[in-house]
């Protein structure tokens, strides 16, 4: 298959997902407002799935290491995220504890597609060089800015408390059908009949926590920054297209990626660089975070702390985990980050109550942290080639 047709396929899948996600982010909460339900119980529907994505992605994505094909975990979770969605909408008359449970099973069925559409792509950019983890899963950011960008001028035309999970039902739906249309081939995992499964190494473990760690230093500014902003005079066009900017810088940053010097393609320079840049977008968004003309460059920052660090942890999957527990590393990384994410979250909600703009200079031990473990990384043994530590 050209490297094209393999890219452009994936790159798809990558869209089609993210659209969906980038929907359901900010306007799910919105339909749950419009049921008339206590703000207490959107926010426990808002995190069961967090919850969920940390107990069920590693155990899901372990399956390919067992033999199941990555593409059949795509279109089955798309397909189960679809059957979720449709239901929500009628099971919404039987009250909030219906929706709790479709909630949890729409959790389980979509943990493991982002991972699992990446663990197709590292494979397929392990195959053919020519191919770039970066530049394919650029194509998830493009759509998920369009969507948030599209999405209430689609949803306003649509119209009625039925739009949001019917929007979503189709992205589910397409989603499923894109994977199950899908030919690229992923790589057999590689391990002996009843064997025991291969442990991650310390390096990649290291890897992984500093990744997570780094990507928790953005609860205060997702969770808090526009309500910050709008609190100190910003408009909302102002505060959404501060956040377009952060995505933006993410792009360039994908699409730039593959021409940077191969010394700083490594995990370790990339998630250095998140850390680094985590530490002083949050050293500004506590002393300067409330002018317009000093969020531009700080929401700019972006590209790093989330984009630097997405490659980071996604070479040191692709280069550190043994054959035969790729899949299980590529859930671990899913599972670690939605788990110190919600702890990030939790404190910044409590530091943001007490102590305002301090939540945002709080997250910075948390980016120094990654940073730290990132350095410790390279300090580790490298794995032998049997993949263990």
């Amino acid at each position: 298959m050209p490297a094209s047709s393999g890219a452009l396929r994936l790159s798809l899948l990558y869209a089609v997902v993210f659209t969906e996600i980038g929907i359901a982010m900010p306007f799910l909460p919105v339909w749950l407002a419009t049921l008339d339900l206590d703000a207490g119980v959107i926010g426990l529907l808002l995190a069961l799935p967090i919850a969920t994505r940390i107990v069920a992605t590693a155990p899901l994505m372990g399956l390919i290491d067992r033999g199941l094909s990555a593409r059949r975990l795509i279109v089955a979770g798309s397909f189960g995220v679809a059957v979720t969605y449709g239901i929500m909408a009628p099971a919404s008359s039987l009250g909030w504890p219906a929706l709790a449970v479709l909630t949890v099973l729409n959790a389980v069925a979509a943990a493991p597609l982002v991972p699992s559409i990446d663990y197709l792509t590292l494979s397929a950019a392990r195959r053919d060089a020519r191919l770039t983890y970066s530049r394919i899963r650029m194509a998830g950011s493009i759509a998920f800015l369009a969507a948030n960008l599209a999405g209430g001028v689609l949803l306003a035309a649509l119209g009625g408390k039925l739009a949001v999970p019917i929007l979503l039902t189709g992205l589910a739906l397409i989603a499923c059908l894109t994977a199950s249309l899908d030919r690229t081939p992923a790589e057999a995992p590689r391990r002996a009949a009843g064997g025991p499964s291969p442990r991650l190494p310390r390096r990649l473990w290291l890897c992984i926590l500093a990744a997570a760690s780094i990507q928790a230093g953005h609860a205060a500014v997702y969770g808090f920054g526009s309500i910050y902003w709008t609190a100190h005079g910003l408009a909302a066009t102002e505060v959404g297209a501060l956040w377009a900017i952060g995505v933006l810088a993410e792009i360039v940053l994908f699409a730039l990626a593959p021409r940077l010097p191969a010394s700083w393609r490594g995990p370790v320079p990339l998630l250095v660089l998140g850390g680094a840049a985590g530490i002083l977008r949050a050293l500004g968004l506590f002393l300067v975070g409330d002018r317009i003309e000093t969020l531009v460059p700080l929401q700019m920052l972006h590209g790093l702390t989330f984009g630097a660090t997405q490659l980071g942890a996604m070479e040191a999957v692709s280069s550190l985990a043994p054959e035969g527990a790729r899949g299980r590393a590529q859930g671990t990384l899913s599972a670690v980050n939605a788990g110190i994410a919600v702890s990030a979250t939790l404190v910044s909600g409590l530091v943001y109550r007490e102590a305002g703009p301090l939540a945002f200079l709080a997250m910075a031990p948390l980016s120094g942290l990654g940073a730290a473990l990132a350095v410790a990384a390279a300090r580790a043994r490298t794995p032998a080639r049997n993949g263990q530590p």
